[in-house]
């Protein structure tokens, strides 16, 4: 996969997070979603863990973007 389609994908997969809202659920839907939804949450966590630590280990930061 090339950077750009790397990128991307990092960025539908942000883009897609942004439209979860918890809050909304019920209590019955979130106890009835939570052993999934912390499967998917600890996978993206370690993803990102990982992705970070790669940038980290050739020596770069990683920095919140400027506030516009």
């Amino acid at each position: 996969m090339s950077t750009n389609e790397a990128v991307e994908r990092l960025n539908a997969v942000v883009s897609a997070l942004g439209d979860v809202d918890v809050s909304a659920w019920s209590e019955a839907t979130l106890k009835d979603q939570l052993g999934e939804l912390s499967t998917a949450l600890c996978a993206l966590d370690a993803s990102l863990a990982r992705i970070a630590d790669d940038v980290r280990a050739r020596g770069l930061r990683i920095e919140e973007p400027a506030a516009a």
